[in-house]
């Protein structure tokens, strides 16, 4: 029996040769399918994966039909893209369309193990997508998003130039309805959300944010005066409605509106100029808007504008958080003016023109019980005159104007309104109801304005 050698030097360099050979092989090899898999994933995503995610999503939601654009994956960076996305509904009630978007934070490695989602895969995850369109055919309007950023670790949402307008004019939107409608244009430059419980969100547990600031908030009303109320149907829900209807905790400790504008108006028939309402440089801060606040909390707004580019006004307002019934109280002041500000309202709503008239100061108190609104307006206004103009023309000329006009200024409308000897003057009472019909404003609007025509005597 021949005795084993031990392996010479020459042999120990062949095997350590070989093994680096070995080694650079499978190091070749690896640096192949890294290089594989970068360069060639999309096509990989696009005949495997996305037609599984369409599958999945037909058999969990066959209500609705959804259709992907190309994917991407940048594995540097672990981020899915998508060209855009488009979603329908099978009944024709809503579509949403996407432009390019995309997620990325993600612990898909660890998903994929695990088998099922948790909270830990989303920890970092953020999205970014671009043009955002949401039509609702029934409803006759259209939401539009410029560009959307969620950011889990940074507890942020930024949403820029959001708005929601009807999908025609408004000569469309009212021709199809037979009852009286509100038509609402919004839009929003920019709007931030910070200190957002994201993953709670995700959970829909919770909807919950420490502050949210707009900017430049433009919000456009028209009421179709032309029609008559519903007799029955949906009835517009007030905030306390809203509130409670939500099933899911909402809780905004802080809401600024930065420079905001409102534009409400009346149209009385079709095709004329509508009586118009204005209010600009809008600053507008409410705390503490929840649905599950403690007994006797109340959301406090608080709020100043340019009114008919005439006069500030301020509002205060506090509305009880967890009210069963449409119940809130509102005050607040407006500033001297020029009283003929109003006729942009006024000649279309009233076929009234006023001359001449100042306003030196105002103040209201108003309490809503229940959807009844009493309290009391003060104002001190000097040299109110005021022209009857034809509805059609807007000339305050003629005979019969003239003699309205004369009417209306010595016996019908009070022109003055200042202490007397006494030190007393006329207190315009509020009373109003509200109606089937009124959104939220509205009703604020022809609460404080009735206070007003009582004490003017409209």
């Amino acid at each position: 029996m021949q005795k084993q050698r031990p392996p010479t030097n020459r042999q120990k360099l062949s095997l350590l040769r070989r093994a680096s050979y070995a080694a650079v092989a499978v190091g070749a090899l690896v640096l192949v399918c890294a290089l594989a898999l970068m360069l060639f994933v999309d096509p990989l995503m696009n005949k495997f994966v996305k037609p599984k995610i369409t599958e999945a999503f037909a058999e969990s939601y066959p209500a609705c039909t959804i259709h992907i654009d190309d994917m991407n994956y940048s594995v540097l960076k672990n981020r899915f893209g998508f060209g855009g996305v488009t979603l329908r509904a099978v009944d024709g009630t809503f579509s949403i369309t996407t432009g390019s978007f995309s997620v990325g934070g993600i612990s898909w490695v660890h998903l994929l193990l695990k088998g099922k989602p948790g909270l830990k895969e989303f920890a970092d995850a953020d999205l970014s997508a671009q043009y955002i369109e949401l039509k609702f055919p029934k409803s006759q309007y259209e939401l539009h998003c410029g560009a959307l950023r969620v950011s889990l670790p940074d507890s942020e949402i930024v949403v820029e130039s959001l708005t929601l307008h009807p999908s025609g004019d408004d000569g469309q939107f009212f021709a199809g309805s037979n009852i009286r409608k509100t038509r609402f244009h919004v839009v929003v430059p920019k709007a931030k959300a910070t200190g957002v419980a994201c993953l709670e969100l995700l959970q829909g547990k919770k909807y919950r944010t420490r502050s949210v600031q707009i900017h430049d908030l433009f919000l456009d009303v028209l009421v179709d005066k032309d029609k008559p109320y519903a007799e029955e149907g949906t009835i517009p829900q007030m905030p306390n409605e809203i509130l409670s209807s939500m099933k899911t905790s909402l809780q905004v400790d802080r809401l600024n509106v930065v420079n905001g504008s409102l534009k409400y108006g009346e149209r009385m028939r079709d095709g004329a100029n509508p009586a118009v309402i204005t209010f600009d440089s809008i600053q507008v801060l409410a705390e503490g808007i929840t649905n599950h606040a403690r007994p006797g909390a109340a959301i406090v707004i608080h709020a100043q504008g340019i009114f008919m580019k005439a006069g500030t006004m301020k509002v205060h307002m506090s509305i009880p958080a967890l009210s069963p019934e449409f119940s809130y109280q509102y005050s607040g002041s407006l500033s001297p003016m020029e009283l003929n500000a109003l006729n942009g309202f006024l000649e279309a709503g009233e076929q009234i023109r006023i001359k001449r008239g100042v306003l030196e100061t105002a103040t209201f108190e108003i309490n809503v019980v229940s959807g009844h609104a009493t309290g009391n307006v003060h104002a001190l206004y000097r040299g109110l005159k005021f022209a009857v103009i034809n509805k059609y023309t807007g000339s305050d000329k003629g005979v019969f104007n003239r003699i309205s006009s004369f009417v209306a200024n010595n016996f019908k409308f009070r022109g003055t309104n200042v202490p007397d000897k006494k030190g007393s003057m006329k207190i315009g009472q509020v009373n109003h109801t509200r109606q089937r019909d009124e959104y939220f404003l509205e009703f604020t609007w022809f609460a404080l304005r009735s206070g007003v025509g009582n004490i003017v005597g409209f």
